[in-house]
């Protein structure tokens, strides 16, 4: 019976932590911003043309750009570590009476050194008929991890840079109006991808006067510097919690053994001693 009893005790602490492992991964906080009417969260209207002048937004927002065919339009957005985001496009071309040939189109995504990340899967460039309403291009990023080496080209947390242009399009066509929409949507991997190291700060731009300025100076912009619930930094990740079942049930499993190997006392048979 007391066998039993631990046993008892072993799997109902087992069952909490793995309670916990379910309720953490359910109370996980997400982005959230004021839905549009067509299902969307609004975002802003408009695009930089460069690096410096990217337009911010939050991943689940869609953006949208009034701009003319052979401008390059930038936006940004944050990206934390454990994260997996795909980036979409659509360009509304104009009228098809107007163009005078097929253009092509291409997305690109570029960490906070301006590195050029690849897409592991997604179109990230797409040609569009001289008789096309619009193209739509895609880009799915590598899982974002909390460190790396110096050397490798791993996309770390920080600020991470869409740019959109026409890469082929007829000279005749250069300034004919178009309409962009960009959309960023992340999806947690959980601590299947958590390493050890982490940054000791993301790789926001002016993030390091951010940290040396005084409390009389102006901080930076929310939407641009940081995700609407904080950088993790990679301290916490469900890798915990997992970690910890696992010993539960390890140590379930050798009280499990120890009471089929110990027996069940003194043979009937055999007599007592003295």
């Amino acid at each position: 019976m007391r066998t039993v009893r631990i046993l008892t005790a072993a799997a109902l602490a087992a069952g909490g932590v793995l309670g916990m492992a379910g309720a953490a991964l359910a109370d996980t906080p997400s982005a959230s911003a004021s839905a549009s009417p067509g299902g969307k969260a609004s975002g802003p209207t408009e695009a930089g043309t460069a690096f410096r002048t990217a337009t911010a937004i939050r991943p689940g927002q869609r953006a949208t750009a009034e701009a003319s065919t052979g401008d390059y339009l930038y936006w940004v957005v944050p990206l934390d570590s454990g994260q997996r985001a795909t980036v979409k496009a659509t360009v509304k071309l104009p009228p098809a009476a107007n163009r005078h040939s097929a253009s092509t189109w291409q997305l690109d995504v570029y960490d906070g050194l301006r590195r050029r990340q690849a897409c592991t899967y997604g179109t990230q460039q797409a040609a569009a008929a001289k008789e096309a309403a619009s193209v739509e291009l895609s880009c799915t990023l590598r899982t974002v991890r909390p460190g790396a080496e110096p050397w490798a080209n791993d996309p770390l947390p920080g600020s991470y840079y869409v740019r959109l242009t026409v890469v082929g399009v007829a000279e005749e066509d250069l300034g004919l109006p178009v309409r962009a929409e960009v959309e960023a949507s992340t999806r947690d991997t959980g601590g299947a991808f958590a390493v050890d190291g982490a940054l000791a700060k993301p790789l926001v731009p002016g993030i390091g006067k951010t940290a040396q300025a005084g409390s009389g100076s102006s901080a930076q912009p929310a939407a641009l510097g940081e995700p609407a619930d904080g950088w993790s930094g990679g301290r916490w990740s469900d890798r915990w919690i997992w970690t910890a079942a696992g010993g539960v049930l390890g140590a379930l499993a050798g009280i499990f053994g120890y009471s089929l190997t110990r027996g069940r006392g003194r043979p009937s048979g055999v007599p007592p001693r003295g």
